[in-house]
């Protein structure tokens, strides 16, 4: 057998144990969460991550660190995109000044080329709780069991197994439809901040976006945190269909959604990360940077990487930018920090 397909089946073994039906206050889930659990020779299930983790070396503090990553993935080798482990990415976080990391998982068909579970996330981010924050996430689909009720129950249980939030949140349907105001809902009262990518085949609205609005009046103690191509083109006030599926390009009209939505609900805030917030701002510079100022309460850095050597524009970007340091400030570190306190 190939050294990558013994990996890919030693993987797939060790992360199906949910999608088989197994309970989350199962033993073997119990096992994989406890750092004093031992393997049947008497060895430490944690020694070895212990060991990984050492082999990073002695490292500044997280509290030194210029910036918070609200939106990055760690990957499993079954594409050509690669592999990401929780090591490479706590290096390349090393090199670009990153402390902590809010690490998201991906599950929804939609989402990804297979399921990125939650399981895994916080399996791989054990040893390194104190840089990498394990979100979770569930598909509105999942309601079989009772709605509301239900999704508190499950959240709850991801929750005391160490997810910090959830998302990203990249369900195929409606961003107002009513079995996602129901999970969302359920979020807020799990206490669990929401990440959300929006665009015309996921978490879909339509220019001015009232579904969002929706929401945001249905589940007001929900903290959400928007992110993708549906999101960012609402910057502009002459957003059409086609924008909230892409990149747009040109100058920026006043009065967008992002402006007002962002203003007038507490609980909404922005994820910069990826292609289309690199673009929401680079395609007007002079707009884009009154608008980060004019909102600097509200944004937060992010990159959404997820690939190892993957490009990441919005480091340049920011040095362009040349943004007051206080503004800086809340939108690199400040800002993640009062969602998510883990200083």
């Amino acid at each position: 057998m190939k050294p990558n397909r013994r990996k890919f089946l030693s993987k797939a073994v060790a992360y199906s144990g949910f999608a088989a039906g197994v309970p989350l206050n199962s033993a073997k889930l119990r096992k994989a969460s406890d750092p004093t659990s031992h393997d049947p020779n008497g060895a430490s299930a944690y020694s070895e991550r212990e060991d990984q983790t050492n082999e990073l070396g002695a490292q500044p503090t997280r509290a030194d660190r210029k910036f918070v990553d609200v939106h990055v993935h760690i990957t499993q080798p079954w594409n050509e995109r690669g592999e990401l482990t929780a090591r490479n990415l706590l290096r390349w976080m090393d090199v670009h000044d990153i402390g902590q990391a809010w690490v998201l998982p991906l599950i929804s068909p939609e989402a990804w080329y297979y399921p990125i579970t939650t399981e895994f996330v916080l399996e791989e981010t054990r040893p390194f709780r104190d840089r990498l924050i394990p979100f979770c996430v569930v598909d509105p689909r999942t309601d079989v069991f009772g709605g509301f009720k239900h999704f508190v129950d499950l959240l709850g249980r991801y929750k005391n197994a160490g997810a910090r939030g959830f998302g990203e949140h990249k369900w195929g349907g409606a961003i107002d439809d009513p079995r996602n105001i129901e999970l969302l809902k359920a979020c807020g009262e799990t206490g669990l901040p929401v990440l959300f990518h929006l665009d015309n085949d996921r978490n879909k609205d339509v220019p001015g976006l009232p579904g969002l609005e929706r929401l945001l009046k249905a589940a007001p103690e929900t903290t959400l945190i928007g992110h993708g191509p549906g999101w960012w083109a609402s910057i502009c006030g002459a957003a059409t269909q086609r924008d909230l599926g892409g990149y747009p390009r040109g100058q920026v009209a006043k009065n967008g959604a992002l402006d007002r939505l962002l203003g007038d609900y507490p609980n909404l805030y922005a994820d910069l990360s990826a292609g289309s917030g690199h673009n929401a701002i680079r395609r007007d510079l002079d707009f884009g940077r009154e608008f980060m100022i004019r909102n600097a309460d509200k944004i937060m850095f992010g990159t959404d990487y997820l690939a190892d050597k993957q490009a990441v524009n919005q480091f340049e970007l920011f040095d362009e930018l040349k943004l007051p340091v206080d503004v800086q400030q809340k939108i690199f570190r400040d800002n993640a920090h009062a969602i998510i306190d883990d200083e």
